[in-house]
């Protein structure tokens, strides 16, 4: 192949090649998403549903919902059919989509983290100017910053990784399109305008992440000067979960696309893809209701009404 005209589709990385094996990660990919779908829907209903949850944090919470439920919509039902039909197959045009919206939602939703963190130490550490710091316009407009951000960072990477020259093959050792893996099959010394921005955003990823823990940081000194022992466990209850969601989120990205290549190795890459982009949008609805009794009251509400009316 001369160039990426010629590449019409990609060959995923699949599982394995055993066929009881391949109907084994369908079923089990399908109980995943199924959890992740129930999970992300129910909070997304509950708090649109239940007026005492109209705060600044169950706002954010929605939307951490929708981006989950995004990006596990976009690698999760792709793979399961490759494995269901014994196909390795996706196109041109449908991985440069998979990545785009995969990148857009992950970004998105690390935006949208790092402003949740904002608004813990707003809340704990300045609350008395809680409403003027987080009204609900400021509200609105740093979440469509995250979302727009997100797209904006997705879009610039995948244009640019799709405009480079592919010549060396199309078999992608991933199951899902993802820059790294793309990155491989060029043969162009421009590659490294890829890696510039990667490097770009690797800034701005710590950027981010200096701003949580120092947030973390200001909010656990605040909580330490807390007189009362409940009034410290309510100020930890409602930190705790998403302190929980950034370092899973964060821990698994990181090892990801930082691990030292000595250890690297195509079954380690498989499953570490599927702990940073599989396991969060699934785990983290259990994380927020175990630790939000608010939530749990309001989603026991929204159920008894729907299913145990008389």
């Amino acid at each position: 192949m001369s160039n990426s005209s010629c590449i019409t589709q990609f060959l995923l990385l699949a599982f394995t090649d055993t066929r009881e094996l391949q109907l084994l990660h369908f079923w089990l990919f399908l109980g995943i998403y199924l959890a992740a779908l129930l999970g992300n829907g129910l909070i997304i209903t509950t708090i649109a549903c239940d007026q005492h949850l109209h705060t600044p944090m169950y706002f954010f919470l929605l939307n951490l919902a929708l981006l989950d439920l995004g990006s596990i919509s976009i690698t999760v039902p792709k793979s399961m059919a490759n494995s269901l039909w014994d196909t390795r197959a996706i196109s041109y045009i449908g991985c440069a989509a998979q990545m785009l919206l995969f990148l857009f939602f992950i970004s998105a939703e690390y935006f949208l983290l790092t402003i949740m963190s904002y608004d813990r130490y707003v809340a704990i550490c300045k609350p008395l100017h809680y409403g003027t710091l987080l009204g609900s316009r400021a509200c609105v407009h740093m979440a469509a910053a995250a979302w727009a951000s997100g797209f904006l960072t997705a879009l610039l990477h995948t244009a640019n990784t799709f405009s480079l020259p592919l010549c060396k093959g199309n078999a992608v050792d991933q199951f899902f399109c993802e820059i790294p893996q793309i990155l491989k099959l060029s043969c162009s010394n421009s590659y490294l305008r890829e890696r510039g921005l990667l490097l770009v955003s690797l800034l701005l990823v710590f950027g981010c992440f200096a701003f949580i823990v120092l947030s973390y940081v200001q909010i656990l000194r605040a909580v330490l000067r807390i007189p009362s022992e409940q009034g410290r466990h309510k100020a930890f209850a409602t930190c705790l979960p998403h302190l929980a969601v950034v370092s899973l989120f964060v821990s698994t990205g990181m090892f990801a696309h930082l691990k030292p290549p000595s250890i690297s190795s195509p079954i380690l890459d498989l499953v570490v893809s599927v702990l940073y982009s599989v396991v969060p949008p699934a785990v983290n609805p259990l994380i927020y209701s175990m630790r939000n009794q608010e939530l749990k009251d309001a989603l026991w509400k929204l159920v008894s009404k729907c299913f145990l009316k008389q």
